[in-house]
């Protein structure tokens, strides 16, 4: 994905995920996306690139980070919790999209059932059989 359009991809995802918003908490530079205030995706561009801050679990980041040059440690975040996606590599649309949503649904986990918008077992997975 080039340039912004790794940012706008992971916005539109963002855009389909209940109880998400938008929020710049630490300024204009800053595009903080929260579920019920607890943060789950960071854009920026103060590296002098668009980047996307996601969290994973360790072991995913680490796989990540072994496999696509163009995901490093989160920047400013955990290192081991959270993972930055860099613009102009070989991070396809869908990787992208399914790295928001796994970012959502780690943080919507762990908060209380009455808080969470959407059962995070069963979000985004064919219903009924």
């Amino acid at each position: 994905m080039q340039g912004k359009e790794l940012q706008q991809r992971a916005s539109e995802r963002v855009r389909e995920l209940p109880g998400a918003e938008l929020t710049h908490p630490f300024g204009a530079d800053w595009d903080v996306y929260k579920v019920r205030g607890k943060v789950f995706m960071l854009h920026t561009e103060v590296t002098g690139e668009p980047i996307v801050i996601l969290k994973a679990t360790p072991g995913d980041a680490h796989l990540l980070r072994e496999a696509y040059d163009d995901i490093t440690p989160g920047y400013h975040m955990n290192k081991k919790h959270w993972i930055t996606l860099h613009p102009n590599g070989r991070i396809e649309a869908t990787l992208v999209e399914d790295l928001v949503t796994e970012s959502y649904l780690l943080v919507l986990e762990k908060l209380p059932k009455n808080q969470q918008p959407v059962d995070p077992t069963t979000f985004g997975q064919p219903s009924g059989t």
